[in-house]
C-alpha cells in the first residue's frame, strides 16, 4: 500500500487566503470562487515561501496564517490519561529542538502545558525572541494563569511528571518572558508542523 505524501496548499485567491494543511481545506476556499488560485507544496516552509511571495506578507496577516519565524511545540498521550511525551520544533525548518517523554498517567494538555514552559525557559536563557505556537488552548490559558489544572492525582507512576509540573510552574510564577505565545489554528493551517502524527 502507497503511503499518501502529506502537502500544503497555499491560496493566493480565495475565500480566505493562506495556508491549508488539506485538500479539502483547499477546497473550501476555492470551489465556486471566481478566478481562485492556489498550490500545493510537500512542506511548510515551501509554502510558507510560495505564500510570502504572493504579496500579502505573512506578518501582516497573523489571523490567517502563521508567523513563519516561529517555534511549535506539540504533546501526544498513549490513552489520555496514560504515557506522554511532548517536543518544540522551528516553524521554517521544521528541526526538533526538543523532545520529552514521560511513563505513567499523563494528559495530552499536561504535555503541552509543559512544552510551552520549557520551551519558554530555553528560549529566555539564550535570548530566543520569536513566538511559540501551540493548538493547545487550554494548555495556553494555563501557562497565562501560571498553573497547570490538570485534575492528575499522583499513583506512584507518574511522580517525575508531577514533580516537573510543578516545577514549571514555579518556574512561571518566578520569571518574566517576552515570547508570544500564540494559538495555532489547526482549522485554517492544517496540523501543527511538532505534530506527532499519530491520529
Amino acid at each position: 500500500m502507497t503511503k499518501s505524501i502529506k502537502k500544503f496548499y497555499v491560496v493566493m485567491v480565495g475565500r480566505v487566503p493562506g495556508i491549508y494543511g488539506s485538500w479539502p481545506e483547499c477546497q473550501a476556499q476555492t470551489v465556486g470562487f471566481s478566478n481562485a488560485k492556489f498550490k500545493s507544496f510537500t512542506t511548510f516552509e515551501e509554502a510558507a515561501k510560495e505564500y510570502d511571495k504572493s504579496g500579502y506578507g505573512l506578518l501582516s496577516f497573523h489571523s490567517t496564517h502563521p508567523i513563519i519565524e516561529s517555534y511549535c511545540v506539540d504533546g501526544a498521550c498513549s490513552g489520555n490519561p496514560g504515557p506522554i511525551e511532548y517536543r518544540c520544533v522551528d516553524t521554517k525548518t521544521g528541526e526538533e529542538i526538543f523532545r520529552q517523554g514521560f511513563e505513567g498517567f499523563g494528559t495530552n494538555n499536561a504535555g503541552e502545558f509543559l512544552a510551552i514552559v520549557q520551551a519558554l525557559a530555553l528560549f529566555k536563557k539564550n535570548n530566543i525572541q520569536e513566538p511559540i505556537y501551540s493548538d493547545s488552548a487550554i494548555a495556553i490559558e494555563w501557562v497565562k494563569q501560571k498553573r497547570c489544572n490538570t485534575r492528575l492525582r499522583m499513583d506512584g507512576s507518574n511522580v517525575l511528571l508531577l514533580d516537573t509540573i510543578a516545577r514549571a510552574e514555579t518556574w512561571l510564577k518566578n520569571n518574566i518572558y517576552t515570547n508570544e505565545v500564540l494559538k495555532w489554528e489547526t482549522r485554517l493551517w492544517g496540523d501543527i508542523p511538532a505534530d506527532f502524527g499519530r491520529k
